[in-house]
């Protein structure tokens, strides 16, 4: 499971539990301009051929936690098998994507969204003077 904080211009996934020892990360902080999309995906494929684990654990079609190699480019997973599964999509990171597991995939998506507005009614105000 993961916790989403966001400040002035970042959303910070703390990595909680046991999880952190298996993915082998505690936090991963994205600015708000990196985040290219966001999806709730319930029962993500996870399966044997679902990707090339680099660094963490997995247990097939149960739960990845960890860096994997999978559709050209690294994903970071925390997940495991159910309905509350977030896929962010990136650019000009590390990871393609991070898909991990949260309290409400809903209520992270509303609240990234609100950061990145505010954000950018922020830097239009800013230029426009």
């Amino acid at each position: 499971m993961v916790d989403v904080s966001i400040d002035n211009t970042s959303a910070v996934f703390k990595v909680k539990g046991m999880s952190r020892f298996w993915a082998m990360k505690h936090e991963i902080r994205i600015p708000l301009n990196h985040i290219a999309g966001m999806r709730e995906q319930p029962s993500p494929p996870m399966g044997w051929f679902d990707g090339f684990k680099l660094v963490g654990a997995s247990f097939p079609n149960r739960f990845r936690a960890g860096t994997f190699y999978q559709n050209g480019g690294k994903v970071f997973w925390d997940a495991r098998q159910g309905e509350k599964v977030l896929i962010v999509d990136l650019k000009d990171e590390n990871y393609k994507k991070l898909i991990v597991e949260v309290d409400s995939p809903a209520s992270v998506m509303r609240a990234i969204k609100e950061a990145t507005e505010r954000r950018q009614r922020l830097f239009k105000a800013t230029t426009e003077r």
